[in-house]
């Protein structure tokens, strides 16, 4: 009886066991398989899967800026319709959040900031609209500042207790400063340039007339609490100090301050300066730095799904504290899947339209849509890439709260990687990892691309 009853347990585990094996109807390819030798025989066997095979259902976007598709929280056979109110012009722009890809899982928090949801503090001669924690709690370590000044409008004589950087996105604006050893600085940066002030450091911006519609710029500091309301302003120091002692500091007369502002100014008009405009000549001389960067004479770097140019603390010595690439993807073609080891990043969009799926380990991954003037933040260490989602070219700046420029390309550290190894990881056939790049793709285009 226990022989038997022995018998059947065997029969009965082991059918058990082979029905835990996947069957097919075709045999298994050996992309998707891999054969292992054992010590005991020399047979290869085909291993079950440790956990089960990833779908293979390619999670397109559904639509995008192009399409007149009726955007519904649907995606294959999973959602249904919305029978309440809708706001079809944001669904529109956000095909991944109402119907997500089935390989997201979780959230990371909110990585969408439309600076057209910022509120506008309008001015004579200009405005300016702000992105800190407040509107974007997952952005920690940077705050972005978007200002408009008309042709000679002036942004007042002020300084930051964070350093400020800065990207001109139309027009050209003009530059002063002076240093703490009474160095001072005087350029017109155009479109496509950069400015970077340290923490401390005095200065102003000024609309020049090189275009009639004056200057537009962005502008970051490194500290995701940055308020542009807590700028220290001339105008606002001097309207809180006794005139007596404005007077004994300038040894002056007193008279002569009666006409000071009695508050800040902030922007206000003034005369467009001259593009040549000269400091007056300082016993110390000019800053051994320029606080300026001719970022839109650098030649970007060709790749197969488009161009890259970076500027950091190697090439813009005075900027060690914010780094910045400008990257353009073509359509098909993505930012290759990657991720910054050291640093935060801080991205905003200029041009076309992208999706961008942020990972952040322990089985969490979230895609976001970006459109012309969306800021993204993507945390430390974050896989991520970002994708074209339309039919014209998508350029974009990643903004690092580093002195240099890093990222680790996942391609790459696979391909640099023993192939034995990748191969029991991901059960790739031995073709597919040779195919590997060992030079970083940056952007990629290639197989998977859709087009509509």
């Amino acid at each position: 009886m226990g022989k038997s009853l022995a018998v059947v347990l065997c029969a009965v585990l082991y059918g058990s066991f082979v029905a835990s094996i996947p069957v097919s109807d075709t045999p298994p390819s050996d992309s998707s398989v891999v054969e292992i030798a054992t010590s005991t025989s020399s047979n290869p066997a085909a291993p079950s899967p440790t956990v089960p095979y990833a779908s293979d259902n390619p999670n397109y976007w559904l639509w995008n800026e192009t399409t007149t598709t009726d955007p519904q929280p649907e995606r294959d056979t999973l959602g249904t319709n919305i029978l309440g109110p809708q706001n079809i012009p944001i669904d529109r722009q956000n095909p991944d959040i109402l119907a997500p890809p089935t390989t997201d899982e979780g959230t990371v928090g909110n990585a969408k900031w439309p600076f057209s949801l910022s509120k506008i503090q309008l001015n004579t001669g200009g405005w300016v609209r702000q992105q800190n924690v407040q509107q974007m709690p997952i952005a920690t370590a940077m705050a972005g500042v978007n200002m408009r000044l008309e042709s000679g409008a002036i942004r007042e004589l002020h300084w930051h207790q964070t350093a400020e950087w800065a990207y001109v996105l139309s027009g050209s604006t003009q530059i002063t400063s002076v240093d703490q050893l009474g160095r001072n600085y005087v350029a017109t940066v155009r479109q496509g340039d950069l400015w970077y002030f340290p923490p401390g450091i005095p200065h102003s911006l000024q609309a020049t007339n090189d275009s009639s519609e004056g200057t537009e710029f962005l502008l970051i500091f490194p500290d995701g609490n940055f308020n542009d309301d807590d700028t220290l302003l001339l105008t606002d120091w001097l309207a809180h100090t006794p005139k007596e002692v404005i007077a004994k500091n300038f040894q002056d007369d007193i008279a002569d301050w009666d006409d000071i502002p009695g508050s800040q100014l902030y922007i206000f008009p003034g005369v467009p300066p001259p593009d040549n405009q000269q400091p007056p000549s300082s016993p110390a001389g000019e800053v051994p730095e320029p606080f300026s960067y001719a970022f839109s004479e650098v030649t970007p770097t060709q790749y197969t799904g488009g161009t890259v140019k970076i500027a950091d603390s190697t090439t813009f010595n005075i900027s060690t504290q914010i780094a910045v690439a400008e990257i353009t993807v073509e359509p098909g073609a993505m930012r290759e899947m990657h991720w910054h080891p050291t640093e935060n990043e801080w991205g905003f969009f200029l041009e076309g339209t992208a999706r961008v799926t942020l990972f952040a380990g322990t089985a969490i991954a979230q895609t976001f849509d970006y459109q012309p003037g969306d800021i993204s933040y993507i945390p430390t260490g974050y896989g991520h890439y970002v994708e074209n989602t339309g039919n014209t070219t998508l350029k974009f700046l990643e903004i690092f709260n580093s002195p240099i420029f890093q990222d680790v390309s996942l391609a790459q550290w696979l391909a640099l990687t023993p192939p034995a190894l990748v191969k029991q990881h991901l059960q790739l056939s031995d073709t597919t990892i040779a195919r590997f790049n060992r030079t970083k793709g940056v952007v990629v285009g290639g197989p998977g691309a859709r087009a509509f």
